[in-house]
């Protein structure tokens, strides 16, 4: 993992942490329940995508720098949260941070052990989302990836933008980074004009009570 990979992966583990105790916040739990849901929101997607590419150790048994960044994050997250003007907004905004920055460096890795671009879709997708549904789960919500809100779909379109412009002739560098903004201007653009995909309604039979 190069430097710059590194450095953005940390910075997507502590914003997927500050969501997880801005979620914990909402659902009214108390420190240890905001700790345990900001630690399976940042290491969540990372821990599906080691385990299924074979990496191990997994990224934060590998690295203790990880569980530390998470642990500071979460805590100084709890300690100003009720600072926060609008903690809902802020839940979003952290959330589709971390899967911008989760789904383009989760296609990185699985790119640079030469998987398909289909598996790299499927992996940066994954590790984008995965720990978002973790926490909304056990904050007994439904995941934002069911709720059709255009959230997978933006981690999928960043991707395929940040493979595609790569085939073209432009540096992986340039690439990660119009990737990402990619993923993060489509997931606010759906927050903000209300965008969702095509619901599926199945044809109402003759037999069916009204």
């Amino acid at each position: 993992m190069t430097r710059v990979l590194y450095v953005l992966d940390l910075m997507g583990v502590a914003v997927f942490a500050i969501s997880g105790v801005l979620a914990a916040a909402q659902a009214g739990m108390d420190w240890l329940g905001a700790l345990v849901l900001a630690s399976v929101t940042a290491i969540g997607g990372g821990t599906m995508r080691d385990l299924l590419l074979g990496r191990h150790p997994i990224f934060w048994v590998r690295d203790a720098r990880y569980p530390w960044v998470i642990l500071a994050t979460a805590v100084a997250t709890i300690v100003y949260v009720h600072h926060l003007p609008s903690p809902g907004l802020a839940l979003l905004v952290a959330d589709a941070l971390g899967l911008a920055l989760f789904a383009i460096t989760g296609a990185q890795v699985a790119e640079t052990v030469r998987h398909s671009p289909l598996i790299t879709v499927m992996v940066g997708t994954m590790t984008g989302a995965g720990g978002g549904v973790i926490r909304d789960l056990l904050s007994g919500q439904v995941p934002l990836l069911l709720r059709g809100g255009f959230y997978a779909s933006a981690a999928i379109g960043g991707i395929a933008l940040y493979l595609l412009v790569q085939v073209a002739g432009l540096p992986r560098r340039h690439a990660f980074f119009l990737g990402l903004a990619a993923v993060f201007g489509l997931r606010m653009a759906a927050i903000a004009w209300d965008w969702h995909l095509p619901a599926l309604t199945p044809p109402r039979s003759q037999w069916s009570h009204p």
